[in-house]
């Protein structure tokens, strides 16, 4: 059956104790807690700087057995390298202690600027440079460069980790939204993210993989404002069909050419309207009204 995660954008949050977090828990405790209330979670910290092998030793233990991280890549890749001269520092990032979470990876989100646009060439290297395979992971880890030797993990085999790991992207340059976009995103199995920024960002909801990521940054204030019962009804009824292997009725896409047809779709969707602590209580409403 097509998996169903439905939780938050990352999980320390000052704003958030007390109020979510039961009053008086411990910081250490914040991700058992919150594990404990949605089946997935992103890791936000990776998109900042390369983790430490013993925090993701630390995360994996804190989590139920049946639960899944998405992982946010980082930025120093897609902003600062802007994918180019980018073999060793996927190679660091890959062997930072990331592949430590086993079975309990998920999909792995690139997140690019808003000045980054379009460049199908550049995208097609890039894409054919990423693992998709646990073992191609392993590989890739092997050749990592001095800024994480002495504390680089690489497994010594592919065991325990995903058979296939999953790629997605979150565009925020309005020359994404050309059908030579979609195309090359199906064409490398990539999933496109369908991001709602409260209309900051540019924003489509093309299905091009066999799953579907969706971000809520919030609906009229991005990382602020929360979602309606109505509005949640309506992203529950989107991702009813994309589950279901569809499309959403009503869909504004960039492309008119249909998805490959599929019986089933696995969705990820996270909540990062997280200041005004909605984010939580958004992500436990949709997960009831799907059913999770």
């Amino acid at each position: 059956m097509a998996e169903s995660r439905i939780g938050i954008s990352g999980w320390r949050y000052e704003p958030w104790r007390g109020v979510f977090y039961p009053k008086g828990l411990a910081q250490r405790r914040e991700l058992e807690f919150a594990s404990r209330q949605f089946n997935s979670i992103e890791i936000n910290g990776t998109f900042y700087s390369l983790q430490r092998p013993s925090s993701f030793r630390e995360w994996y233990a804190a989590t139920p057995e049946d639960f899944v991280f998405a992982i946010k890549c980082p930025q120093y890749i897609t902003h600062r390298k802007r994918l180019r001269n980018i073999e060793e520092p996927l190679a660091n990032f890959y062997a930072s202690g990331v592949l430590d979470l086993k079975e309990k990876i998920g999909p792995f989100l690139w997140q690019f600027p808003p000045n980054f646009k379009f460049n199908e060439e550049l995208f097609e290297e890039f894409f054919e440079k990423l693992p998709r395979t646990g073992a191609e992971a392993v590989r890739l880890a092997r050749g990592h460069g001095p800024q994480v030797r002495g504390r680089a993990f690489v497994p010594r085999s592919a065991k325990g980790l995903p058979r296939v790991l999953r790629h997605a992207i979150e565009f925020r340059h309005e020359s994404f939204l050309g059908p030579a976009f979609v195309r090359l995103l199906r064409r490398q199995k990539v999933g496109l993210v369908v991001a709602d920024t409260a209309g900051i960002h540019p924003y489509a909801e093309d299905v091009t993989a066999d799953y579907v990521y969706v971000r809520l940054h919030g609906a009229e204030e991005i990382y602020a404002s929360g979602y309606t019962e109505a509005a949640l009804e309506e992203w529950a009824r989107k991702l009813r069909a994309w589950r279901a292997g569809g499309e959403a009725a009503g869909s504004r896409k960039i492309s008119d050419a249909p998805p490959v047809k599929r019986s089933e779709r696995d969705v990820y969707v996270y909540f990062d309207n997280d200041i005004k602590v909605k984010a939580p209580f958004d992500a436990k409403k949709l997960a009831e009204k799907l059913r999770v």
